[in-house]
């Protein structure tokens, strides 16, 4: 069973930038579709990002499309999520997310995740 560990989060002002990382163990992270989802208090985990095995197929939430970037290095078993230009809004704990191995599904919604890491704070200040 893969196992993800999520860091980079953080305390920022608004506009500032944060890169977080999740790094796989267990298996080959290129097995894997994944994701990136968010969590605030009080709300449901709720999708930011996705990209597919090979890392040429991206999707985006539209709260944080043009701001974030999602990418990988299957080389180093490794997700990023680039997020520039945070607003207050974007204050959650992030994570990591994948479905089944060699699953198609690319993951938009929490219930296609299979796997997840901690959770990573991220928090926005004005």
């Amino acid at each position: 069973q893969v196992r993800l560990e999520e860091s980079g989060g953080g305390v920022v002002q608004t506009g500032g930038s944060l890169r977080l990382s999740c790094v796989a163990s267990g298996r080959t992270f290129g097995g894997y579709n994944a994701g990136w989802f968010r969590q605030a208090p009080g709300e449901a985990r709720e999708f930011v990002a996705s990209i597919d095995r090979s890392g040429g197929s991206t999707t985006y939430a539209d709260s944080v499309r043009g701001r974030f970037t999602i990418s990988r290095d299957n080389a180093t078993n490794t997700m990023y999520l680039q997020m520039n230009n945070l607003r207050p809004e974007d204050t959650a704990v992030y994570y990591c997310g994948v479905p089944s191995r060699w699953s198609r599904t690319i993951p938009t919604t929490s219930s296609s995740v299979d796997s997840w890491g901690q959770g990573t704070q991220v928090s926005v200040s004005s």
